[in-house]
């Protein structure tokens, strides 16, 4: 009986212990849990801090990238602007660089001829006198200068400008090349603004007062051209002919261009009196011209040329 009230009691003493043991453990447990919760709220809030500040760190660099992108878009439109501007100079210090080429080989040319003329007095040749070489000399240089400008209206655009500034060099000169340059350039101006007759009886009047000049060649040659823009066959033949017979033009480009154009022209005659279709030659039609402009007057002493000059477009 002794035995079994003790085991009893044992019993209930270790019940009682673990009773007690199991609270503790509860309590530990629920502070260990306590305390966890606490670290994770600690480290999710470090965590969603972080992630602010990583949200703030890439919008700060998306509007670094965006600026970036602005800045070098700007950066490439200023490039293509200095490139376009660099090219631009470029063009114009050549053209600037051809005009004193240019004009270094006119000078050259007419000192040569100014310093080898003679004044006769009294049936004996005198060398012409310092004032009248310096005149002889400024003349040119002033009349160089208006070609040159007028040559720069030209491919400006503005044709009735370069058109007055060819004609004042022109009546300035009245002889030699710059005056055959003018007059060349003077017919052109008058294509480009539609008077195309008038342009015609220019380079026509041209080619009879320099017959031997630079521009007789290719001044024959538009002429040729502009007849057969206007399927005027005849006379479209006369000039390549006229080409082909002139010494001066052996050696040119257009000497080639004109033969193969009239041996076309004549093939095709050929064809058209054997009975063959041949193509229909159709007119260019031109635009009304802006105003009239008279045609230089015929030229009187072949020995010195001097047509006249017509008036501005």
């Amino acid at each position: 009986m002794k035995r079994i009230l003790l085991i009893a009691g044992l019993t209930s003493l270790v019940f009682t212990g673990c009773s007690q043991m199991t609270v503790l453990r509860t309590q530990e447990m629920k502070a260990v849990g306590s305390e966890v919760e606490m670290r994770l709220d600690s480290v999710a809030a470090q965590l969603a801090q972080q992630n602010d500040s990583l949200r703030a760190e890439l919008d700060s660099t998306k509007a670094l990238l965006e600026a970036s992108s602005l800045a070098q878009k700007r950066m490439q439109a200023e490039i293509t602007m200095l490139s376009r501007r660099v090219s631009d100079e470029s063009e114009r210090n050549d053209s600037r660089q051809e005009e004193i080429i240019y004009r270094l080989d006119m000078l050259l040319g007419k000192s040569d001829k100014i310093l080898a003329k003679k004044v006769v007095v009294s049936g004996a040749p005198a060398p012409v006198s310092m004032d009248s070489l310096e005149r002889e000399a400024e003349k040119l240089v002033e009349a160089e200068a208006m070609f040159n400008t007028a040559r720069s209206d030209y491919h400006r655009g503005e044709f009735k400008l370069a058109y007055s500034g060819f004609k004042q060099v022109y009546e300035q000169m009245k002889q030699g090349e710059l005056a055959e340059n003018s007059l060349y350039w003077m017919a052109l101006c008058l294509i480009d603004v539609n008077q195309v007759d008038k342009a015609k009886k220019v380079f026509a009047r041209m080619s009879e007062a320099f017959p031997d000049g630079a521009k007789t060649c290719p001044a024959l040659f538009k002429l040729a051209n502009l007849y057969g823009e206007d399927c005027d066959i005849d006379m479209q033949k006369q000039y390549l002919q006229k080409i082909l017979s002139t010494k001066s033009c052996e050696k040119s480009a257009e000497f080639e261009q004109a033969a193969e154009m009239l041996q076309e022209i004549l093939e095709k005659e050929d064809k058209k009196a054997a009975g063959e279709p041949v193509d229909a030659c159709v007119p260019v039609v031109r635009e009304a011209a802006p105003a009239p402009a008279p045609t230089p007057a015929p030229v009187s002493d072949a020995a010195a040329p001097a047509p006249q000059a017509p008036a501005a477009p």
